[in-house]
Order: structure tokens, then sequence, then C-alpha cells
């Protein structure tokens, strides 16, 4: 079995929605250190989600790819 990363996304500026590229994902809330707990979203059959903790609306969009959000920028990254 592969290991594959899991994409997190960030809502530090409180975007209302932010589409993305894949249906599994982490949720971080804002930037560290005003995150919220990491939790795992799956989209499933479906094409929007809300994160539980800071009422985030991810949906998925096609011509996304994996790094890629819209709006930009809401992509995590760690070493940031």
């Amino acid at each position: 079995m592969a290991a594959t990363a899991i994409p997190h996304f960030q809502n530090t500026s409180g975007h209302r929605a932010i589409e993305i590229g894949v249906k599994e994902f982490m949720c971080v809330g804002a930037n560290p250190p005003n995150d919220h707990p990491h939790v795992f979203i799956d989209m499933g059959d479906g094409n929007e989600r809300v994160c539980p903790y800071c009422s985030t609306l991810y949906r998925y969009n096609a011509a996304l790819k994996v790094s890629e959000t819209k709006p930009e920028g809401c992509l995590f990254d760690r070493a940031a």
C-alpha cells in the first residue's frame, strides 16, 4: 500500500468558501498559533463540506490541482 499525503488547507483570511481540487483533506482553521484541531474531512459523493470547527465551506472543483485553491493562498504550508 502506497502512502499518500493528505493536503491541509487553512482559512486565515476568513473566506466564507474555499474551492479545492480534492475531496479528502485536512482543515487547520487559521495558521498557527491560531489553528484549531486539524480535522480530516471527506466529501464522499458530495461536492461540499463545512468544517465542524471553523465553519469554512469547502467546495470541490475538478479543474483545480491538489495544491491550488480559489481564492489563492489557502493551502497550508507547515514550513511557513
